[in-house]
């Protein structure tokens, strides 16, 4: 294959000791290299004063980690405090919390499934645990895929009960160890990697299979890995290193390949046929790191489907539709889950926005159906803009806004070619020393952008992706300068659009002419 394996390190409860974790990271990577990602699972932060002093320099940004880490929700009640919102956002610069529940999909194909915190014994369940309706809403969309044969990775913070069966034996007390609610869910997602915490061992249980012999075809084995606490004064290992190439780029025969040691599944017997499946629990408005897509079973069979309803602001919006601030006059069409308007203040006559009807923040954040219509009325502008020999920029900036606007702008083709207008973006941010990486065509930006991420993306006419992630003091109308500059449009006195404003009978003139214009195109006129 030739696949390229990505390194990886996990690691058990930080419990605050976060320079002496980086410091050991940096260890490893000057003797192995580099590594992709580490991995926290259990506490990862600290409630004493010295923990608190260390994590607030990582914070402020006075020190940065030395790799892309991921980290999971509170798993005790005094450190909830550092999480902000259960959705999973970015806490510092290379430090992202992942999220309540959830599965993390990288650029290259690899497949994390998460769960946030202890199993909540009480409803409704305290903000460092999860309830079996976190469980299903994690479980459902994956399993009722039938091209799903697993996750790669899984992180937990508790151990699955029974763990140890037809296994060696860890050192702790079993009676007491574990919870079966994450034994249903490993026998569920199948991890190839299973890593849990908050024990204080380490325990590497030997790989068990996820068939039964000579009944089932042969599946991945999967490998439990639990990991002791930094700094625990028995030095016992709490840092694992592994490579692995994501599930989806191995060939079938390499991949169910089993090793020598392979037991059976500790969970099997457990496991009802049914467990997780809750026929009852209803699709959330919007899940971090994937989207659920999938329609649920059941739950209201007599009556229609009511649609999803939108996040909803926390104050006054621009921009969404049913909103009293919006300004109709400007708006051009409006679909399903969409619409387009005419830009306030626009680069050109012909500059507009396509824009979420409900309140969302970000590309990101968007459910596939909302994402389905963007798309079409991005190509529907596009397919416009050809039509008057115009080239169409797209570009989105997720930094000081409060509702997704995704900025259309039409550049004349014989005033530039498109490679004149990405040297013009790629000159520009490395004037203001910001690096605009290019992405894959086909990388969904979801992978590298987790919702909570700042950032600033620009799609050409070519297809051609570039992005950037904000770090601070980003300027705001860093996409208009670059295309009303001389390179692009010529207009650089249009560059703010506080400097362009119109009298609202100039706007109802210029959207109405756009309507007219534009309505050829409209498949919101159609469906």
């Amino acid at each position: 294959m030739g696949e390229k394996p990505l390194k990886i390190l996990a690691c058990g409860d930080v419990e605050g000791s976060i320079n002496a974790v980086f410091n050991r990271v940096r260890t490893v990577q000057k003797k192995s290299g580099q590594f992709d990602l580490l991995l926290c699972v259990g506490n990862f932060f600290g409630s004493s004063p010295e923990a608190q002093a260390e994590w607030q320099e990582y914070k402020s940004g006075a020190k940065k980690a030395p790799i892309h880490t991921y980290i999971l929700g509170a798993a005790s009640q005094e450190t909830t405090r550092f999480f902000p919102s259960a959705d999973g956002c970015e806490l510092a610069d290379n430090i992202t919390y992942l999220g309540r529940r959830g599965v993390f999909s990288g650029a290259s194909g690899l497949q994390i499934a998460y769960v946030s915190g202890r199993e909540g014994r009480q409803d409704p369940t305290p903000a460092h645990c999860f309830s079996p309706k976190d469980l299903s809403q994690l479980v459902e969309p994956l399993i009722s895929n039938n091209q799903f044969r697993g996750v790669d990775i899984l992180l937990t913070s508790q151990w699955p009960r029974g763990v140890w069966q037809y296994a060696n034996s860890p050192e702790v007390n079993t009676k007491f160890c574990g919870t079966t609610s994450i034994s249903h869910l490993a026998f569920k997602l199948k991890p190839r990697y299973h890593f849990a915490a908050v024990e204080g061992v380490h325990y590497e249980r030997r790989p068990y299979r996820n068939h039964v012999v000579l009944q089932e075809n042969t599946q991945h084995v999967s490998r439990f890995i639990a990991l002791a606490t930094v700094n625990n004064p028995e030095k016992r290992k709490y840092l694992y290193a592994f490579n692995i190439i994501p599930m989806k780029s191995m060939e079938a025969s390499e991949l169910v390949k089993q090793p020598q040691d392979v037991t059976e599944n500790p969970y099997r017997k457990m496991v009802g046929e049914n467990t997780l499946s809750d026929p009852t629990v209803q699709e959330p408005a919007s899940q971090f790191f994937f989207d659920l897509g999938k329609k649920q079973r059941g739950g209201g069979r007599d009556r229609p489907k009511q649609p999803r309803r939108p996040p909803q602001p926390s104050g006054p919006c621009w921009f969404c539709l049913a909103s009293p601030q919006v300004e109709k006059h400007l708006v051009i069409s409006i679909g399903t889950h969409c619409y387009l308007a005419l830009a306030k203040g626009s680069l050109t006559p012909r500059h507009v926005l396509v824009l979420p009807i409900g309140h969302y923040q970000s590309v990101v954040e968007l459910s596939s159906e909302v994402v389905k219509e963007l798309d079409r009325y991005k190509m529907a502008v596009r397919t416009f803009y050809k039509s008057k020999g115009q080239r169409c920029v797209l570009f989105e900036r997720n930094y000081h806004s409060q509702h997704l606007q995704i900025q259309v702008v039409p550049v004349p083709e014989d005033k530039c070619t498109t490679e004149d207008i990405k040297e013009a973006f790629m000159l520009q941010a490395q004037e203001q020393n910001m690096e605009l990486m290019e992405i894959p065509e086909h990388t969904d930006l979801k992978q590298i952008a987790p919702p909570g991420t700042p950032y600033f993306y620009v799609e050409l006419d070519s297809g051609e992706k570039l992005f950037y992630r904000i770090q601070k003091n980003f300027p705001l109308q860093f996409g208009r300068e670059v295309l009303a500059s001389e390179a692009v449009l010529n207009i650089p006195e249009r560059a703010d659009w506080r400097e362009c404003k119109q009298t609202p009978e100039e706007e109802e003139s210029l959207s109405k002419q756009l309507r007219n214009d534009f309505q050829p195109y409209d498949f919101a006129l159609e469906d």
